[in-house]
């Protein structure tokens, strides 16, 4: 049995998954923000309740915001920042008594849309997460591409590319730099930049909507996001030239999106066609949890007990 867990801002999600791949059981729980201890508790808790219900022991990978340093094994670039300089894949693994495999959230997206979603059967994959904040990853031929620094897909916080005048403003990030392109294109982004427009506060998905309903400002706010988005995605094929983008987050959900985008990317890519399909993640807010449980392969489990202990 395959157990896969997404750990999020707002919620914790498990998953196990049957040697052929079906869904035994999911379970969702609240994250205890701001509070590390609490949340180790609540991921163990939810991973003992799954083996007990089901009354077997499985593998354990689990998705995070933000990734490991190599120079101290500590939790690093996370925005939930209680997670931050945590020996977080100890404290777990000494709390379930197993070896564990933890990554990136968009790493465990894009691999479970690599393996059987909507990236399914290719071979380089970048995956895009655009919600709260931005994220990226690599999967190739079905397996996270983690990098030498732990940090490959991180395009959220590269520069903008290309910046219009009024696009270098000095946006903070958490990171601590400005402008970053999670500064545009994440969710408060697109909601800030249509503030500064009309000079009405609102979230991303209601500008979303009132671009539905022909708003003016609401329309010129998502073009200018588009153009942003393609820029931004230009600049990944340009170096990567995956064979498939997958988005995933809470602005993927915007489906004009998936017109507009790739009509732009040929302004900016430096290639006389430009091919890559842009695709919506079949599995939604889901795919992190799917892609998590596939960090292991069934067989791999008993080998790994016997080495741990």
């Amino acid at each position: 049995m395959q157990i896969g867990v997404d750990l999020g801002g707002t919620k914790i999600e498990a998953i196990a998954l049957a040697s052929d791949g079906d869904t035994l059981i999911r379970r969702r729980v609240a994250t205890p923000r701001q509070d590390y201890g609490a949340t180790i508790t609540a991921i163990s808790d939810l991973i003992k309740d799954i083996e007990s219900e089901l009354g077997i022991r499985g593998s354990v990978g689990i998705g995070i915001p933000g990734a490991f340093s190599a120079a101290t094994g500590l939790v690093k670039n996370s925005n939930s920042t209680w997670l931050l300089d945590r020996p977080l894949d100890r404290d777990l693994a000494g709390l379930l008594e197993r070896p564990l495999r933890i990554t990136n959230d968009a790493n465990c997206m894009t691999v479970s849309e690599a393996s059987n979603g909507a990236a399914a059967g290719a071979s380089v994959v970048f995956g895009v997460i655009i919600g709260t904040g931005v994220g990226g990853g690599i999967a190739i031929n079905g397996r996270p591409h983690i990098g030498r620094n732990a940090i490959a897909g991180e395009w959220g916080h590269s520069s903008l590319p290309w910046p219009e005048p009024d696009e270098q403003a000095g946006n903070p990030c958490y990171c601590g730099k400005r402008d970053c392109v999670e500064t545009f294109l994440s969710g408060p982004g697109l909601a800030r930049d249509y503030a500064a427009l009309s000079g009405i506060k609102t979230t991303a998905a209601e500008v979303a909507e009132r671009a539905e309903a022909s708003e003016s400002k609401a329309c010129l706010a998502l073009e200018r996001y588009e153009n942003r988005l393609a820029r931004g995605l230009a600049a990944v094929i340009n170096v990567l030239d995956p064979d498939v983008i997958v988005l995933a987050g809470g602005v993927s959900n915007i489906e004009r999106l998936y017109r507009n985008v790739p009509e732009l990317l040929p302004r900016f890519v430096f290639s006389d066609q430009v091919t890559t399909p842009i695709v919506k993640a079949t599995h939604g807010d889901s795919s992190g949890v799917f892609g998590a449980a596939q960090l292991w392969r069934p067989e791999e489990l008993p080998q790994a007990l016997a080495d741990w202990r």
